[in-house]
């Protein structure tokens, strides 16, 4: 496994590997500029509610993303968690497979490239690491115990996330007028940190570190110091400028089925660069396997027919997975008209 680990030998090349070097359509592309206008929003803004709740619905209309600040998430907590995976993707590539491989028997799994590393002719600049984290008490295989406090941090972080989720699932369940608590335990009942790691890169115009895509989930949390995201609107790549301890707010493909369309999924990638390492800490929300899924009745009336068909949430992961094409996954479940 460790060579297929890019953490483990990226610091001793400076060519690029043929096998990491992306077909001239999957490649960055011309120079992208850092988005002005991508909404930043401020959850301080108490005395003016329905401002805020304005502000988040049509984020999520317009860019399916956006940044929060002032999210009540203590700067050391942030910062202790990504010292922690830098240390982690720091460890010798023995220590990195001995608890991180896929016979290992924690719950934790690193993956180089991504899930699918014997099935790609190119691989992704990038090493991936899963870590479910709720229900907790499903997680019974043991942790990591390196690094140090990998459980504790983890913990303590997954749950100020989890609150923190639901705070702005009720914000967005209350723009699309939706009843309290309708984002309630099955519709999220999955929380996952998915965890990519980019090494420095020695010709990062002809790699990629993630390719574009929507996520199949609910909606993501993404914590990042080192730019190298980016979204796609009206036609162009927009680069996600890394505010300092913000979160950047992912709308997925299943808010956009539950909201019949109202709200759409934010496609986005991820860039590398040569002067220095990229880690990037997502936190994913997302439904229970079995749970159905669909338009909310209350936004299918009148003239606004059901534009996706009902299904179990696993059945569309399952398909995702498969067709390793967000937006055919998202066509395949879609109702002919």
């Amino acid at each position: 496994m460790a060579n297929m680990l890019v953490s483990s030998w990226a610091k001793n090349v400076d060519t690029m590997p043929e096998n990491y070097v992306m077909p001239p359509d999957k490649r960055p592309g011309e120079l992208v500029s850092v988005g002005s206008n991508i909404p930043v929003i401020d959850l301080a803004k108490s005395s003016n509610h329905a401002g805020l709740v304005q502000e988040i619905l049509k984020a999520s209309q317009e860019f399916g993303l956006f940044q929060v600040i002032n999210h009540g998430i203590s700067k050391k907590l942030m910062d202790d968690v990504m010292d922690l995976f830098k240390e982690l993707f720091d460890m010798s590539a023995e220590e990195k497979e001995n608890f991180c491989s896929k016979v290992s028997n924690t719950s934790c799994k690193l993956y180089g490239s991504g899930m699918n590393y014997a099935d790609e002719e190119v691989h992704y600049w990038k090493d991936l690491l899963i870590q479910p984290v709720f229900p907790i008490e499903e997680q019974r295989q043991p942790w990591l115990d390196k690094p140090a406090r990998y459980r504790e941090l983890v913990e303590t972080y997954s749950s100020e996330m989890r609150t923190l989720s639901k705070r702005i699932m009720e914000l967005i369940g209350e723009g699309l007028g939706l009843e309290e608590g309708h984002f309630g335990k099955e519709l999220s009942e999955r929380q996952a940190l998915v965890v990519n790691h980019y090494p420095p890169c020695p010709d990062p115009s002809s790699a990629m570190g993630s390719p574009p895509h929507c996520d199949p989930n609910l909606i993501t949390f993404l914590q990042q110091k080192v730019y190298g995201l980016q979204v796609f609107k009206d036609g162009q790549w927009v680069g996600v400028h890394p505010l300092p301890y913000a979160f950047v707010v992912i709308i997925g493909y299943q808010l956009q089925i539950i909201s019949n369309n109202k709200l759409v999924a934010g496609e986005h990638r991820a860039i590398t660069n040569s002067e220095s390492g990229r880690t990037s800490i997502g936190t994913f929300v997302a439904p229970a396997g079995d749970c159905i899924v669909e338009p909310t009745k209350a936004l299918v009336n009148g003239g606004n027919s059901a534009l996706f068909r009902a299904f179990k949430y696993q059945e569309f992961l399952d398909d995702f997975v498969a067709k390793k094409d967000s937006q055919k996954t998202l066509e395949a479940f879609k109702i002919n008209c």
